[in-house]
């Protein structure tokens, strides 16, 4: 049925033919006027007119059905069904019962043409004229029976093979609408997962090799072990951009903070950091929750090194209980400027996004002796908490 387009007007030249198809296939049924014409024993004038009758009945039907979902207006569809209507009377009247039969064509039509709103006062309207007529008709109303049921059977399930259509078209479109929004989110997620890893590893970097700058014309040992960090932590970057892209990475808290301590260290930044007892409170807590503070820790550490301009670090985990249930607090606190003051940049935006689907909150800021952020998240999984974490931006 779908492909025949019923409420739908025909795109091309395969689809008008289908449609055309189907749309004559159902005028057999006027098998009974056509007898009546050829073996009724009407003069010859009642026959032209007869068959004049009907080739504009069936002209002016097909042209109703195979214009459905063209725009046309309301108005001109109720004026043709009228006609179609008028001159089912008409032929019914004055040729005889076989022609009642049309009526059960403009039932249908009307369930083809009309809005449903409409078309559900159209066809039991219909149905009254078709009794009507047969009861007014001589002999129609051993037609009456055969004829009623099929007029609104017909009218009705138009309306309802229409309503099928326009529903599976509207779901087909949605579900393109999500694949879309699905794709839209996974280069979301990857341009931020490379933008953080990519952003905190060249900070390193950076940070070392400068460091081997100033050491090599007196220490090359110590710059040669700098050239060697550089090294590692480059071939460290391309792993993680290489599990980035596959949507495998998913980073560790006891990783990041290890990871902190060599940026920290690196730029000459003074690092307190939780030690391993302290992080007993991370004991079954939902890998979503750790990964979310995991990149919250990236990105507050790579704007400390990068922006801050600080002496000093120090960053805290512990487990609260909240009137909201049990959360995990990841503060980083540094003695900086906070940076420019321009506004949160694209970083803290992004971390805001990701702490979000994990179900979590962030705040940012100044403090009277630096910069403070404050990221939260729950001990437990969320049952909105997204399967993978957006990725923030540095």
């Amino acid at each position: 049925m779908s492909s025949v387009g019923i409420g739908q007007p025909p795109r091309n030249h395969r689809q008008r033919l289908v449609k055309a198809v189907w749309t004559g296939i159902w005028l057999v049924y006027l098998s009974a006027p056509v007898s009546d014409l050829v073996h009724g024993g009407h003069s010859t004038g009642v026959v032209v007119l007869g068959w004049s009758g009907l080739a504009v009945f069936v002209g002016w039907y097909g042209a109703l059905v195979f214009r459905t979902g063209r725009g046309d207006s309301t108005s001109w569809i109720l004026g043709s069904l009228a006609v179609l209507a008028a001159q089912s009377g008409l032929l019914a009247l004055t040729l005889g019962r076989e022609w009642l039969v049309l009526f059960v064509y403009v039932s249908i039509a009307s369930g083809a043409a009309l809005p449903l709103r409409m078309a559900r006062w159209a066809i039991p309207a219909v149905c009254v004229l078709l009794t009507a007529t047969a009861l007014t008709a001589p002999g129609g109303r051993s037609y009456l029976a055969g004829l009623l049921i099929p007029a609104l059977l017909g009218g009705f399930a138009m309306t309802g093979v229409r309503e099928l259509i326009r529903t599976t078209i509207a779901l087909r479109e949605a579900r393109a609408t999500v694949a879309q929004l699905a794709a839209n989110e996974e280069r979301l997620r990857l341009a931020r997962d490379l933008h953080d890893l990519l952003g905190h590893s060249l900070s390193l970097i950076t940070l070392k090799s400068e460091l081997a700058g100033r050491m090599l014309p007196d220490r090359p040992e110590d710059a040669a072990q700098q050239v060697a960090d550089i090294e590692q932590v480059s071939r460290q970057a391309l792993v993680d951009v290489r599990e980035a892209v596959t949507g495998y990475r998913r980073p560790r808290l006891s990783g990041e903070l290890a990871g902190a301590q060599v940026a920290l260290t690196a730029a000459g930044i003074t690092a307190e950091l939780p030690t391993e007892p302290d992080l007993a409170g991370l004991a079954g807590v939902a890998e979503e929750s750790e990964s979310a503070l995991a990149w919250a820790l990236r990105e507050a550490v790579t704007n400390v090194v990068r922006h801050s301009g600080a002496r000093r670090c120090v960053v805290e985990c512990v487990r609260r209980q909240t009137l909201d249930g049990p959360v995990l607090e990841l503060v980083v606190e540094d003695d900086g400027s906070g940076g420019s003051g321009a506004g949160p940049g694209n970083g803290l935006t992004g971390l805001t996004e990701r702490l979000e689907k994990a179900g979590g909150t962030l705040e940012a800021g100044r403090v009277r002796r630096g910069f403070r952020l404050v990221a939260r998240v729950p001990a437990e999984a969320p049952p909105e908490a997204a399967g993978h974490p957006v990725g923030s931006g540095a």
